[in-house]
């Protein structure tokens, strides 16, 4: 049975001395994925690059999703010390605060991985967030992009103006609310009911996943005219530490894990942005009509999306220091 301890017995447990002169760490991360899925894998190469640069100083152990607690309570039992850290959507914590939510996928901002590595590392995205990490005592080690997420289509779409009346599923909540007032009809359906209602024409889009995703399961078949790269959701994923473990660890480490993060962010755009347009030349070749959205076309939906954020930063002081600073990035590099 576990039992809620507090940071300071965590960091006792997760620090322990060696015989030698150096200190070795046992940490344990849970990850929101199970065994076998790209990030889980992804997450258990960021523990092994971490005892690689520290020399064995540093384990890590990577947890299934459930294994020690649900998907959902991961952030407490960081703050708590159940677990040392955790690899997770930020968005399953909006509950909390609405800035989870609005940061873990901020609907309609970045239409490319580049563009949020850049925001988040050099536009100030990253210290907003640890703020909202603060209230927690965690701290926020990096964050890493999952990917673009592509739009199927069985109509052809060239920008805002065909989305009006657009019957599509989305989920419900922010996107929803986007797709919406940009003119389109949603509906809330899983996404086992997509395909079967894109064949039936109960829906003639879908807010869905990765392109390499939706043209391995025949989206495309009946969803002829995707819009690639797409231009309205890129989930997040963060790794996260116990901040009393953080502070305590050798400024030598810390960077070192930092890096690491930097790494899995690198590896994990790099490798979903070739399967994607892998996927994509594929589709091309089978006489798929790919649209690629101008940047004019990306701005004028990024400032409908822009509204709708608004109903989330009134409701959290961090979320809208977020949304401010993003549209001033998004200002200085021409994409707002």
């Amino acid at each position: 049975m576990l039992k809620k301890i507090t940071g300071s017995v965590a960091l006792a447990m997760a620090l322990s001395c060696s015989p030698a002169l150096a200190q070795d760490y046992e940490l344990t991360f849970q990850s929101s994925d199970s065994p076998g899925i790209f990030m889980y894998q992804m997450a258990e190469n960021y523990g092994k690059w971490v005892d690689e640069m520290s020399e064995g100083r540093v384990k890590i152990s990577v947890a299934p999703v459930g294994s020690v607690v649900q998907y959902n309570e991961t952030l407490d039992a960081v703050t708590s010390g159940i677990l040392q850290g955790e690899f997770t959507d930020p968005s399953y914590f909006a509950g909390l605060d609405p800035a989870f939510g609005l940061i873990g996928n901020t609907v309609g901002a970045f239409g490319h991985p580049s563009e949020a590595l850049k925001f988040l590392n050099y536009g100030g995205g990253k210290e907003i967030f640890q703020k909202l990490y603060d209230k927690y005592n965690v701290h926020l080690i990096g964050v890493v992009i999952t990917g673009v997420e592509a739009f199927v289509s069985a109509k052809p779409l060239n920008g805002v103006d065909d989305l009006k009346g657009l019957k599509m599923r989305a989920p419900e909540g922010m996107v929803q609310k986007v797709f919406a007032a940009a003119g389109a009809a949603p509906v809330n359906l899983p996404g086992s009911e997509v395909y079967t209602s894109l064949e039936k024409g109960v829906i003639d889009a879908a807010d869905y996943t990765l392109f390499s995703v939706n043209q391995q399961q025949g989206m495309h078949k009946i969803g002829k005219y995707p819009v690639f790269p797409g231009f309205h959701s890129m989930p997040l994923q963060v790794v996260t530490i116990n901040k009393d473990i953080w502070n305590e660890l050798p400024e030598s480490i810390q960077t070192m894990m930092e890096t690491a993060v930097w790494r899995l962010a690198t590896e994990v755009y790099f490798q979903y942005e070739m399967l994607d347009l892998e996927a994509a030349a594929q589709a091309r070749a089978e006489g798929i009509q790919i649209s690629d959205w101008s940047l004019e076309e990306r701005a004028k939906f990024r400032n409908i999306a822009r509204e709708q954020w608004e109903s989330v930063t009134s409701q959290s002081p961090i979320a809208k220091e977020y949304a401010d600073a993003l549209v001033t990035f998004m200002q200085s590099q021409g994409l707002m």
